[in-house]
């Protein structure tokens, strides 16, 4: 397969929710060898460290808001290291709570500009994260995301380098959305493939569907990919648990499928807090899980010996 370079960028955001832990993340991913992993597969490796904030004063309408400048700080210099590294490789963003994105995607967004070439973003969650800040009613910014990629009103925040598409957004996964978000999501084209899409229709079909827009327009593709996808039975170390996520199985399978289309140029890890994981059980698997989407496959066997067994 061919080499990447992946750069890894920590992010250890803990102000976009209220549960402490979440800036654990990207010194667990290291412990749990995220970048042997990698390199095992004959990818080369740069570890860049982590960000640092600098807050940024501002206020918000919503006195729910809380940790405003602190996430401002956050989302200007991840969308800095962002834009720089993806003129360099593929950087891989370790959370930190899922307002990381804010920037990462942001960066992202400024390097896709920069090479005119579109980007689409796969949104791996139980949640939709749709909500703004002026929206919200927990405060809580790790749910808002989704909203500033696509161009929502945000106050605070500088305007998205180049908004997302709606229909160039795809939410999978998802199964707890509020009624703010539903009435937002249905004003735009996002593809919505919750739990009960797949339930009905299985991983493969909606996910090909979507990597075939992707390849046919030429496009750049973010992964988001939230702990919460997962099952808590699986992946228990988040604070935002949510039942019936995808099995360990489902989630390599869109894993390898990403893998075998080639298109992924940057990926989020986000939600994994150590202190809520059992032994490293959680941050082990979302390893395992970057290994299948850079081309480890789960059950290697030899494919045309495979094939010609009857």
């Amino acid at each position: 397969m061919p080499q990447t370079h992946c750069l890894l960028i920590g992010a250890p955001v803990d102000t976009g929710q209220r549960r402490p832990g979440c800036l654990m993340g990207p010194a667990a991913y290291r412990t749990a060898g995220l970048a042997e992993a990698l390199q095992a597969l004959g990818h080369r490796v740069t570890d860049l460290g982590d960000v640092s904030c600098a807050p940024v004063e501002a206020a918000s309408t919503n006195p729910a808001v809380h940790h405003l400048p602190e996430t401002l700080g956050w989302s200007a210099a991840l969308a800095q290291a962002g834009t720089q590294a993806m003129a360099q490789g593929m950087p891989i963003f370790m959370g930190g709570d899922h307002s990381l994105s804010l920037g990462s995607v942001a960066g992202v967004a400024q390097a896709a500009r920069d090479a005119d070439r579109p980007l689409f973003v796969l949104w791996l969650d139980a949640h939709s994260d749709f909500h703004t800040p002026a929206t919200t009613e927990s405060g809580n910014l790790h749910g808002t995301p989704v909203a500033y990629l696509a161009g929502r009103d945000f106050e605070a925040f500088p305007p998205f380098p180049a908004p997302v598409p709606p229909e160039n957004i795809c939410l999978f996964g998802i199964r707890s959305v509020d009624p703010a978000e539903h009435a937002a999501l249905l004003e735009h084209e996002i593809a919505i493939n919750d739990m009960r899409v797949l339930d009905e229709r299985g991983v493969v079909a909606p996910l090909r569907e979507f990597l075939e827009r992707v390849e046919a327009a030429n496009g750049l593709l973010h992964v988001s990919l939230d702990v919460d996808f997962l099952d808590p039975m699986v992946a228990p170390a988040v604070g935002t648990t949510v039942p019936g996520g995808a099995t360990f199985r489902e989630a390599h399978l869109v894993m390898e499928m990403l893998h075998e289309s080639g298109l992924v140029t940057s990926l989020d890890l986000v939600e994994l807090n150590p202190f809520l994981d059992e032994r490293g059980r959680t941050a082990h698997l979302m390893v395992d899980l970057v290994a299948s989407l850079m081309g480890k496959k789960v059950f290697d066997r030899p494919t045309r010996a495979f094939r010609g067994q009857h």
